[in-house]
């Protein structure tokens, strides 16, 4: 275990070294001067000039990036060109916010999709499972900024239930946590209605129903602990993907999180944030890959993280 882990922990710092060459690099290569984000576009050549030498601009690339992976590795991440914050100091600040959506938004998820899934599962091939089907297929095809709007306007603007965006309360949390957590809670189920209806046809199920458990009962005992296990990774994954800040959802709720930040970074041209914000979400889908194979070990003890996987 401790082997891999450590073989693990080494693979995913070249993740991370592989995630900061790449940004680096496609950041330098935009058509565009960060000395003219910083200045203004009527910045005078002499400005300009002294901004870049400030920057450290006008130095050659490999001694820019050597420079910020030696600042990164120490915990510094730069600072913005635009905010004159400290980069790592922005992206913790932004990040409880992105942390409370995520959670709530994986934590409804799972709850609703496995619900969906093992309801369609017991009632398979069913008036019931083909409804399940069509509501899930219709979630998974609406787009996250449309679902968000619409929830918006109706629970924000008509109904006046919850605040128009913002993070004010727990009220504020319903709408953006909704639209985060449906299309993934349709996903969900239907991950889990495929596992649970293989599962469902394996010979222990069938003789444990033969010995007259019911059929619910052999779902939730027997079927559901090995169906569940697809959805470990895939949801483990999502997790990281919410905490990295969920740019479309954040914007259409101005949430104030890592996702408004990114784009905030983005519409600037805010390479330090851009970086920073880019590298911080690469490393937690790097620990949330080691976190989600552990967990998979712990929930089916016959894996052998050693041996079976990479």
């Amino acid at each position: 275990m401790l082997a891999y882990v450590v073989r693990r922990i080494f693979f995913g710092l070249i993740v991370l070294a592989g995630a900061s060459l790449i940004t680096f690099t496609i950041a330098y290569v935009v058509p565009a001067d960060p000395a003219v984000a910083v200045a203004g576009a009527k910045a005078d050549p002499q400005t300009l000039a002294v901004i870049r030498r400030q920057l450290g601009l006008d130095q050659p690339l490999y001694i820019q990036y050597a420079r910020y992976v030696d600042h990164a590795l120490h915990g510094d991440l730069g600072r913005s060109y635009i905010r004159r914050e400290a980069v790592t100091g922005l992206i913790l600040s932004r990040f409880p916010a992105t942390a409370i959506l995520a959670i709530s938004a994986i934590a409804l998820s799972l709850l609703l999709g496995v619900a969906a899934g093992a309801l369609a599962a017991a009632y398979r091939d069913r008036a019931l499972d083909n409804w399940l089907l069509v509501a899930a297929l219709t979630l998974v095809s609406t787009p996250v900024f449309w679902l968000g709007t619409l929830l918006l306007i109706g629970g924000g603007l008509y109904l006046r239930w919850f605040p128009l965006g913002g993070f004010d309360g727990p009220l504020s949390l319903v709408l953006p946590t909704l639209t985060l957590a449906l299309g993934s809670a349709a996903y969900y189920s239907r991950i889990l209605h495929a596992s649970l209806g293989e599962a469902l046809d394996q010979d222990y199920v069938r003789t444990a129903i033969g010995k007259g458990l019911s059929r619910r009962a052999a779902i939730l005992r027997h079927a559901m602990p090995n169906a569940i296990l697809p959805l470990v990774t895939i949801a483990g994954l999502d997790f990281a993907g919410l905490l990295s800040g969920v740019v479309l959802t954040e914007t259409v709720f101005n949430w104030p999180g890592l996702g408004r930040l990114a784009f905030e970074a983005v519409f600037n041209l805010d390479l330090p944030l851009i970086m920073g914000t880019v590298l911080f979400s690469a490393a937690l889908v790097v620990a949330a890959n080691l976190l989600v194979d552990l967990l998979y070990a712990w929930l089916d003890p016959r894996i052998e993280l050693g041996a079976g996987r990479n």
